[in-house]
Order: structure tokens, then sequence, then C-alpha cells
């Protein structure tokens, strides 16, 4: 039997199994963690003082910069966004 994944991309392989969407938010989500947690290195921020500059718990923290918790909202990262003086920008490709 002949693979009908062969030659196709790894795109078309994910949005063929339904997975695209998923792989793509959590793609996204740790590009954005990676790009807070520098931040926080740069300017010596460590993550209790970042979480009170968020008014949020240090566990909300956590699970924003955990790269395995795609569960976080929007307004989480806008809100780690701000506190470290940058914009969060989403946009549609």
């Amino acid at each position: 039997m002949k693979n009908k994944h062969i030659g196709t991309c790894f795109d078309d392989f994910l949005q063929e199994e339904g997975l695209l969407a998923t792989a793509e938010a959590t793609a996204v989500k740790r590009v954005i963690a990676y790009q807070i947690e520098k931040e926080m290195e740069e300017r010596h921020i460590s993550k209790s003082a970042l979480a009170r500059m968020m008014q949020t718990s240090r566990s909300s923290l956590d699970r924003l910069l955990d790269p395995e918790n795609a569960s976080v909202t929007l307004l989480t990262m806008e809100s780690a966004a701000l506190a470290l003086g940058r914009k969060l920008k989403v946009q549609l490709a």
C-alpha cells in the first residue's frame, strides 16, 4: 500500500489529521513564552516580581511560561507584555 503522505508537506498532513490549528497555537504560545522569559532575563526580573507587576499569582505566570500549557488566554499574555513595557501583537496572516 502506497503512503498517501509521501511528498506532501507536514502542514498538509497535520491539516488532514485535524491537528494543524492545535500545532500552530502551541507553537505561537511557546514563542511568546520564550520571548517573555528572555525579556525577564535581560531586565533581571524574577517570576515573583513579574507576577506582582501583572497583578496576578506566581502560579498564573508559571502557566504562561510553561511551553506545554496551551490554555493561556490572550489577556494573560497581554498583561505580561504590558508589565514588561511591550505590546502583544496578534494578526491573521
